[in-house]
């Protein structure tokens, strides 16, 4: 079994986590400051809620439009120019007193390009480690995102008692602007893992492939609608808790953090599995909790225990790693990746109509309720999928443009 010490040995492997820890700090700082900007001057649970998940919904643009490019395009280069366009947006947001749409579209771009940066990220992740290390790199990054939540909504929350919003945004475009040198020198300048142009034609080539493959339907699913409800009861902190909300939403980064840190370090591959039907139901059961008036602190206590369910999604990505080539890796993890933030997206909108209509704590109740009855729902179709012991690489090879074999030489590894 590896270790992270030696994971981390790896140069490229440090700066690639750097710059995710980095740009990921800043979007955490400028999520929760926007809320509770939009909530204050709106009172809308709603317009709460699209604001700090509504931009998940432009995942779904990235999809249907330039996912390709997560492997058609040089890793490098993607990761760049993603990271000086969140730098801008985060500044922009700083810079002008715009209303609440204004920001909304703002955000809504800057999400639709690193829809295709998650596809570049894990597929660039793939070719710095070794394959055996896949899954200890993919939890060590899921550490940081954790890590920086706990961050970005603890010193957010706390800055925001004494700074104004503004200040707060222009510490967050600093960590951005940081991860720009970090990806351009960082790390390598390699090339595309598949030959094909980037545009609509190659992405929906590449995704009519996957989606096709029966046996991967229950996992797109597991790993995006469980996990969106949870999301759902999350987009509601800021009108439950108000000014509170941050230390919600730090329990929930502690919870996530820790269990991708067992589940990715101390199990096995087998462990993985086994414990990822457990976890699916401790995701949800905790957030129950807020049907009934419980203080704030019992409150994180549950969310922490709850979130730490998340990390199922480790074995889940794993086996999908598994059943799909080496030359739509990029591409399959990126289609995840969106079709489980814009399920982020559509149900935080929908948890913010019905506070609106009740009130957020029924509304959390709901989402965690209906979370739990889809992992019952689907416990039989991934139950056999883990078990069917499926070899690595079992979709078919896509065809690219001008490359008749379906094959081009693997990319030179780090």
């Amino acid at each position: 079994m590896g270790t992270y010490r030696a994971i981390f040995a790896n140069a490229e492997f440090r700066n690639l986590w750097i710059g995710s820890a980095l740009s990921n700090a800043s979007a955490t700082m400028t999520s929760l400051t926007l809320a509770l900007m939009v909530e204050s001057a709106t009172g809308s649970a709603l317009l709460s809620a699209m604001i700090m998940f509504g931009p998940s919904l432009a995942q779904v643009l990235g999809l249907s439009t330039l996912m390709s490019a997560a492997d058609t395009a040089r890793p490098r280069q993607v990761l760049t120019l993603l990271s000086v366009l969140a730098t801008v947006e985060v500044a922009a947001q700083a810079a002008f007193d715009l209303p609440p749409g204004g920001r909304l579209v703002l955000a809504l771009a800057l999400a639709y390009g690193l829809s295709i940066g998650s596809g570049a990220r894990w597929g660039l992740l793939s070719e710095v480690v070794d394959e055996r290390q896949f899954v200890l790199g993919r939890s060590a990054i899921n550490l940081s995102v954790g890590a920086m939540q706990i961050a970005g909504f603890g010193i957010a929350g706390i800055l925001l008692q004494t700074l104004s919003p503004s200040t707060v945004l222009w510490l967050a475009t600093g960590f951005s602007a940081v991860a720009v040198p970090v990806n351009r020198f960082g790390l390598r300048d390699r090339p595309p893992r598949r030959v094909a142009r980037t545009g609509l034609a190659e992405t929906w080539r590449g995704n009519r492939t996957l989606l096709a493959e029966r046996r991967t339907r229950p996992l797109f699913l597991a790993l995006a609608i469980p996990n969106g409800l949870i999301v759902g009861c999350e987009a509601l902190f800021v009108p439950y808790a108000g000014s509170r909300a941050g230390w919600l939403l730090a329990a929930g980064a502690a919870g996530m953090m820790t269990g991708d840190l067992v589940v990715g370090r101390f199990l096995t591959r087998n462990g993985r599995r086994i414990a990822a039907r457990f976890l699916r139901f401790v995701l949800a059961v905790p957030f129950l909790g807020f049907a009934f008036d419980l203080p704030i602190a019992v409150l994180c206590v549950l969310v922490t225990i709850g979130s730490s369910g998340y990390s199922a999604s480790l074995a889940q990505q794993e086996l999908l790693v598994d059943l799909t080539p080496l030359d739509l890796r990029g591409q399959v993890l990126g289609l995840e990746s969106a079709l489980r933030m814009t399920t982020f997206g559509v149900v935080a909108i929908l948890a913010g109509a019905l506070a609106d209509l009740t009130s957020p704590a029924p509304a959390m109740t709901l989402c965690a309720a209906a979370s739990l009855l889809v992992s019952v729902a689907l416990t039989r179709p991934l139950s056999s999928l883990h078990g069917s012991g499926a070899a690595a690489g079992g979709l078919q090879t896509v065809r690219a443009a001008g490359d008749p074999d379906g094959r081009r030489p693997a990319p030179e590894r780090g």
